[in-house]
């Protein structure tokens, strides 16, 4: 019976099952490993200036009006000599929540210069940028975002733009108002000016904390072109929020691997071995921000962003893990043509061989992903299955005494890995090349055991288990024999 064919295929199937526990580990080698790398990239890229969004310019307009509240007055009582705690109304003119504008037209134009920063095996893509954008302003719809009794600031305007982190900021920084510079400062923490707190007492402005700059530009209603000169760095990602009523942007590159990512794709795009160059137009319609209001609109405006992802053509730690999730499809069908092709009469494969063909098919996903951090994920890939294909033909030839069908096997893990190749080179087609492999490996098993006993042949000496279930009949008593 353990050597039937049945018995051995069912125990080939539990040692393939067995295969999961060190595919299992050399999944979580991998995954550290490129947690380790991530880890390293993302040090690089916030040491550079990491990734960045540009929200603004807009405009951010100061607000004071009357603000009623009652305190407490400590008075003598004339007819006690008592001191007495009243309540007393007191309506001073306060900073109340400012009014922020976005701008009406927004033009920009962004270019970058690429390079990779390595340290240690790892390398990160980061970039210099340079934007130049162009936008107005536009007053109107105003009046009816404050109340009557409250007074716009105009003459303490100022124009606002946000960045990821002030520390990536980098050459130019220019703003001009009408073609006169216009001094700029950092966003940082800003009080407001106390110009307007004209009654009795003087309160303390708000104040906020963001990354950014500021200008103070005065009253923007007489103002008609705004011209803005940033350059910065950053590493990854770059993406700009749409804050104009109408928003274009021109992004140039000579980076070619890029990425186009956030709530908008281009309308036009050039990719070549040279760079890139994309073009987006967003009209108001489809940004979704109030033009006008009494909200910081930084947070709702960089949900919006839209840009560029500097894609790492060789992040081959996402492959690799695929590869070992794979595997196990592989070592199947690696144990069910050893399994078809073994002498099974004379010399049968021992499950020792096939855990030492399974353990070499897991280490090579481990040898793969060390290969492709020094050289590269095609040529580590290359040279990582043609050492375990030659390693197991040998193996077939020597320890399982295959001989010529040791080139069947030779051929099939060939097929086994140029599929796994297609497979960790396209997600889309990855589905479609393990299902066709897995069945052409069914059918095969299914036409080369056609003509399997898998069942001994019947004794016909041997009675049924219902005859053996019957009661032994009695024996006929003998006659008597006359003297």
């Amino acid at each position: 019976m353990l050597r039937s064919t049945g018995f051995r295929l069912f125990g080939v199937g539990l040692l393939t099952l067995f295969m999961f526990i060190p595919l299992f580990f050399a999944a979580i080698i991998i995954e550290d490993r490129g947690d380790h790398a991530r880890s390293t990239i993302n040090s690089i890229s916030r040491e550079w200036g990491g990734s960045q969004q540009l929200v603004g310019p807009y405009f951010r307009v100061p607000v004071s009006g009357p603000v009623t509240r009652l305190e407490n007055r400590e008075r003598v009582d004339p007819a006690t000599g008592e001191t007495v705690i009243t309540q007393v109304s007191v309506t001073n003119v306060e900073p109340k929540r400012p009014l922020y504008i976005l701008p009406d037209a927004y033009q920009a134009a962004i270019s970058t210069t690429s390079e990779e920063r390595q340290r240690g095996i790892f390398r990160v893509p980061v970039y210099t940028a340079s934007a130049e954008i162009d936008f107005t302003f536009d007053q109107t719809a105003v009046a009816g975002f404050v109340d009557s009794d409250e007074t716009l600031h105009w003459e303490d305007a100022e124009v606002v733009i946000g960045v990821s982190d002030n520390r990536s900021l980098r050459g130019a920084a220019e703003l001009r108002v009408d073609g006169a510079m216009v001094p700029l400062s950092p966003r940082g923490t800003t009080a407001l000016p106390n110009t307007y707190a004209t009654r009795e007492t003087v309160s303390i402005a708000p104040t906020y904390t963001s990354s950014g700059i500021t200008a103070q530009i005065g009253d923007p209603r007489e103002v008609t072109e705004f011209n803005l000169i940033l350059g910065f760095n950053g590493a990854q990602n770059l993406t700009l929020a749409p804050v104009g009523r109408t928003t274009s942007l021109s992004m140039t590159s000579d980076w070619a691997h890029p990425s186009f990512t956030g709530a908008f794709l281009p309308d036009e795009r050039s990719v070549d071995d040279t760079g890139f160059t994309a073009q987006w137009t967003i009209p108001h319609l489809a940004r979704g921000l109030p033009q006008i209001g009494r909200s910081e609109p930084d947070q709702n405006a960089g949900s919006l962003g839209f840009g560029v992802r500097f894609y790492q053509p060789n992040d081959f730690y996402q492959k690799a893990f695929r590869a070992a999730r794979h595997s196990i499809l592989f070592i199947a069908l690696t144990f069910l043509t050893v399994f078809l092709i073994e002498n099974r009469a004379e010399r049968p494969v021992h499950p020792v061989q096939y855990i030492l063909i399974g353990l070499a098919q897991c280490v090579f996903v481990v040898m793969m992903t060390a290969y492709s951090e020094q050289i590269g994920f095609d040529l580590a890939y290359a040279l990582s299955a043609g050492a375990t294909i030659l390693l197991l033909t040998m193996f077939g030839a020597t320890g399982l005494k295959l001989g010529v069908r040791t080139w069947v096997l030779a051929a099939m893990l060939i097929v086994i890995y140029t599929v796994l190749y297609f497979i960790l080179q396209s997600t889309d087609y990855a589905l479609l090349a393990g299902s066709t492999l897995a069945f052409a490996a069914l059918a095969g098993t299914i036409y080369a055991t056609r003509n399997e006993k898998w069942y001994r042949e019947p004794d016909p000496n041997r009675p049924s288990l219902l005859d053996r279930m019957r009661p032994a009949a009695a024996p006929d008593p003998q006659p008597n024999q006359s003297k």
